[in-house]
């Protein structure tokens, strides 16, 4: 039975990745609906992008919804030196002609949460938890009837990619990451630790190019594009796709390895804040909340990937 999932995404090209994984996969995973959050770039831009990724997997039918275009405390920090002024910088698409929804993405993932069979729903954040803490808050409720949380945020043993301390998705919106991590739902968490050993080498993007349709072609632009930024940060053979692990860990989780551990979020400290205290060793007595994942076989992952975005 497929994996009924709710995207919150702010694309970001490894974004687009995630969400044309899930797309391409649907005997296995039923897109409910996408929610954009601001990140990567503005909410205006994020919402656009998802769309034009849609449009881009066949998939115009797909509801997509703008949800908050800030933080819960703070002002929104962007990554545009990443990803470009666009967010999907690389490819040329065209503007989406699906429509926006009219609702908020956080009422869309409350009320979804309260009509859907408790337990059967999982929700997918690939950027900050502003939009999973905002329904959390306006509707306690709704917390237990999530199936679970598997999401891309945070690290460990890569430390930060944003200040020396934090991951960029949790940085953006601590606050939100911490009411999450603490909300008490299964939570699955796929780090820089992970993401890092998903490098798009020469060899992977040139599989995708030789798929020769548009999402194979778009998507080997847009790792040619945001590559440069992680080749000149890390000297590393190609850029790491930090979103689709999520997707990849929904299809495949025999590919993933990690433990379960306590983690808890830095929220005050202008030193580490945004930090994701992963209590990796067990040397403190902190109630483990999240299996935090540490390793993948990296050429299984690029293989489902390849094969899956052929189909679109």
């Amino acid at each position: 039975m497929a994996e009924r999932i709710i995207i919150d995404t702010d694309p970001g090209q490894d974004d687009a990745v995630a969400i044309l994984l899930a797309l391409a996969s649907p005997d296995e995973i039923e897109v409910l609906g996408i929610t954009a959050v601001a990140g990567n770039v503005p909410l205006a831009l994020t919402a656009r992008n998802a769309r034009i990724v849609c449009e881009l997997a066949g998939r115009p039918d797909m509801k997509v919804f703008a949800g908050c275009d800030r933080p819960l405390r703070h002002d929104l920090v962007t990554a545009e030196h990443v990803h470009g002024k666009t967010g999907l910088d690389g490819p040329d698409l065209p503007e989406p002609t699906m429509p926006l929804q009219d609702a908020h993405g956080v009422d869309f993932i409350i009320e979804t949460l309260r009509a859907e069979p408790a337990g059967t729903v999982t929700l997918c954040p690939l950027g900050p938890l502003t939009n999973i803490a905002t329904a959390f808050e306006r509707a306690p409720d709704v917390v237990s009837r999530v199936k679970r949380i598997v999401l891309m945020g945070g690290a460990y043993f890569e430390v930060g990619n944003i200040t020396p301390a934090a991951e960029f998705n949790i940085y953006v919106d601590p606050e939100a990451a911490a009411l999450v991590f603490g909300a008490g739902v299964p939570l699955v968490v796929l780090p820089l630790d992970v993401t890092h050993k998903a490098l798009v080498t020469k060899p992977r993007n040139d599989a995708f190019r030789a798929l020769g349709n548009r999402a194979g072609t778009a998507v080997a632009q847009m790792t040619d594009f945001f590559e440069r930024f992680d080749l000149a940060k890390y000297g590393s053979d190609g850029a790491p796709l930090h979103d689709p692990c999520v997707t990849a860990y929904l299809l495949r989780p025999e590919l993933f390895s990690g433990r379960h551990i306590n983690v808890e979020i830095e929220t005050v400290s202008p030193l580490t804040r945004g930090m994701t205290v992963a209590d990796w060793w067990g040397v403190t007595d902190r109630a483990p909340n999240a299996t935090f994942i540490g390793d993948l076989d990296a050429d299984g992952f690029f293989s489902l990937l390849t094969e899956r975005l052929a189909r679109l």
